[in-house]
C-alpha cells in the first residue's frame, strides 16, 4: 500500500481546489525566493553549516548547573581580612543601591559574616578553597576560578532563565538548544542535547526548574534538550507497547515518514521535518539509551573515584558519571541540574551536606574526562544563577541564620576546553560583594564558551519577529580571552 496514494484517493473536491491553487501560489513564491536568496544570507540568519567559524579548542560541553545559588563566600571568595571584620555592620556605601529581595529588604542590620568554616590555599597558586570541598580541593591546577561574575537578577527564575537563555524573559533558546542548532551532534544514536536533574540535601525541594530552560525557544524544536530520568524507563514513551516489534515499528514509521514529507511540501512548514527527525531519534534511542545507561561495564574503581552514591541512580554522583559516558559517545551539550542551593537558612547544616552531593563527583569527572584524554577537547562548568550575601540573613550566630540571594558578585569555576589551567582570574572588593576588579557579566561568560567552541557569539544568531536574536543578548558582550588557552 502506498500512503501518498491513499491519501489522494480520499482527499475531497475542496482539498483538490485548494492544493491547485497552493501550486500556483508556490510558483510564485519561488521566483520571489531566488530574488531574494542573496538578501537573505546577509539579513543575520545563520546556516548552521558553515559553522564553526574558527578552530574550537571544544568539542563539547558539560554543564554542572548549581541551582539556587552557591555561597561564593563560604566556598571560593575568601580574604584574609574577612575575619577581622566579622560581625561588623556592611557599611551602606559598600551595599549602594542594590536591590535585594524581599527577605532581607527590611532587615535592620546587615551584619557582615565571614566563611563559617576554615578555608586553605590549595593548588600550586595557592588558591583560597573552603575545607567543605576537599576532591575538588585536588583538581585546583586543572581550573580557573571566575571570582566576579555578576547578573542582574536577583530572584531564582528569572536568573536561571537569564543565564541559560540570555534572556530574563521566558520564550527564548536555551544554550544547549543553540549548540545544537549550530553545531549538530557527534552522534546520529543519541540527542545533541541531554539534560539530568538531581535533588540535593540542601534546600528540599529546591526552586522548581521548568523544562522550557532547555526548550528550543523559536529554533526548531528537534534542537530542544531531551532529559533522562532516572531507573530503567529513562526517556518516557521510548519502548514500544507490548505486540508491537521493532519491525513494525520500522514499517510504521517509514509510513508516517513519507506523509509527513507530503505534507511537508505542501505547507513547507519546518516543524514537519523536526517531528520527522524526532521520531527517528527515538527509534535509535530505543537501544542507545539501555545501552548509555547501563553501567555494568564500568570497574570497581570508577564507582570508587565518583562516589557511593554513583550507583544511586538520579544522584548528582550517578549523573556526573552518565555525563561522562555521554561525553565518549559524542553528545554536544549534557547539562547537570542539582538543586538545594539556596541556603536563607540554617546554612551551618545545610551547606556541608549540600558540599558532600557534588564534591567527589564534580572531582572525580574532571579527573575521569583527563584519564580518558577527553578533557582538553571537553569544557567543563561549575557554577549557579548567582551566589549569596556576605551579610547575615537573620540574626548572626543563631541556628537560624543564613544568606540571601546575590547577583552583585560570584564564582564559577571552569575546567578544560580552551580554558587555562590552574589560574584565578576577577576580584571582588574585601567585603566580597561587590566587583572590584575583571568582572564578567553572565553575557561575557557565555559569550566565551560559545568562543570555546569556535563560534562568534555576534555572528551566531537567528532571525525571529524581525530581530537577529542571540544567545548572548542584544547587549554588549566580550569574550574574556585571559582565561583561555
Amino acid at each position: 500500500m502506498n500512503p501518498i496514494l491513499d491519501l489522494q484517493k480520499l482527499q475531497t473536491r475542496r482539498s483538490l481546489f485548494g492544493n491547485v491553487a497552493g501550486g500556483l501560489g508556490g510558483i510564485a513564491l519561488g521566483s520571489l525566493l531566488s530574488r531574494s536568496s542573496q538578501s537573505h544570507a546577509a539579513s543575520g540568519f545563520i546556516d548552521p553549516s558553515v559553522l564553526p567559524h574558527f578552530a574550537p579548542k571544544a568539542k563539547r560541553v558539560i554543564y554542572l548547573f548549581q541551582s539556587g545559588g552557591p555561597s561564593h563566600v563560604d566556598l571560593f571568595d575568601y580574604k584574609p581580612l574577612m575575619r577581622e571584620m566579622h560581625g561588623k555592620e556592611l557599611p551602606a556605601s559598600v551595599r549602594g543601591d542594590q536591590r535585594v529581595t524581599g527577605m532581607t529588604a527590611r532587615q535592620n542590620q546587615f551584619t557582615f559574616t565571614a566563611p563559617l568554616w576554615d578555608m586553605q590555599q590549595v593548588g600550586k597558586r595557592g588558591t583560597w578553597m573552603s575545607e567543605l570541598l576537599p576532591h575538588t580541593q585536588t583538581i585546583a591546577d586543572d581550573m580557573t576560578i571566575l571570582r566576579a561574575v555578576h547578573t542582574e537578577a536577583i530572584n531564582h527564575d528569572p536568573a536561571v532563565t537569564f543565564i541559560n537563555t540570555g534572556s530574563q524573559q521566558m520564550g527564548h533558546a536555551s544554550m544547549g538548544a543553540w549548540l545544537s542548532y549550530g553545531l549538530g551532534s557527534e552522534t546520529e544514536d543519541l540527542p545533541a542535547y541531554m539534560v539530568l536533574l538531581s535533588q540535593g540535601t540542601g534546600k528540599n525541594p529546591g526552586q522548581p526548574l521548568f523544562s522550557r530552560l532547555w526548550g528550543s525557544g523559536y529554533l526548531p524544536s528537534s534542537h530542544q534538550g531531551v532529559m533522562l530520568r532516572p531507573g530503567a524507563d529513562a526517556v518516557l514513551y521510548l519502548q514500544n507497547p507490548n505486540g508491537v516489534s521493532s519491525s513494525d515499528r520500522r514499517r510504521l514509521l517509514d509510513r508516517l515518514a513519507r506523509l509527513n514529507q507530503h505534507e511537508a511540501q505542501q505547507t513547507g512548514d519546518p516543524e514537519i521535518h523536526a517531528r520527522i527527525n524526532a521520531y527517528e531519534m527515538a527509534y535509535r534511542m530505543q537501544t542507545s539509551v539501555p545501552d548509555l545507561t547501563d553501567l555494568t561495564s564500568e570497574p570497581e574503581s570508577i564507582f570508587e573515584l565518583y562516589g557511593p552514591e554513583s550507583r544511586k541512580p538520579g544522584s548528582f554522583a550517578a549523573n556526573c558519571l552518565l555525563a561522562r559516558r555521554m561525553a565518549e559517545r559524542g553528545v554536544r551539550f549534557v547539562q547537570l541540574f542539582h538543586r538545594g542551593w539556596d541556603q536563607h537558612k540554617n546554612i551551618k547544616a545545610a551547606l556541608p551536606a549540600q558540599c558532600r552531593d557534588i564534591d567527589q563527583a564534580s572531582a572525580a569527572l574532571i579527573k575521569d574526562l583527563k584519564q580518558r584524554a577527553l578533557l582538553d577537547e571537553t569544557l567543563v562548568i561549575w557554577g549557579g544563577e548567582f551566589g549569596r550575601t556576605s551579610y547575615s540573613q537573620g540574626q548572626l550566630g543563631t541556628p537560624s541564620a543564613g544568606r540571601d540571594h546575590h547577583g552583585r558578585c560570584f564564582s564559577v569555576w571552569m575546567a578544560g576546553g580552551g580554558i587555562k589551567p590552574g589560574f584565578d582570574w576577577g576580584e571582588s572588593d574585601d567585603w566580597a560583594y561587590n566587583v572590584a576588579q575583571g568582572g564578567m557579566h553572565i553575557r561575557d561568560l557565555n559569550a566565551t564558551i560559545l568562543h570555546c567552541l569556535g563560534i562568534d557569539h555576534e555572528r551566531f544568531t537567528y532571525k525571529f519577529r524581525g530581530l537577529n536574536q542571540r544567545l548572548t543578548g542584544v547587549e554588549e558582550a566580550h569574550v574574556v580571552k585571559d582565561i583561555l588557552t
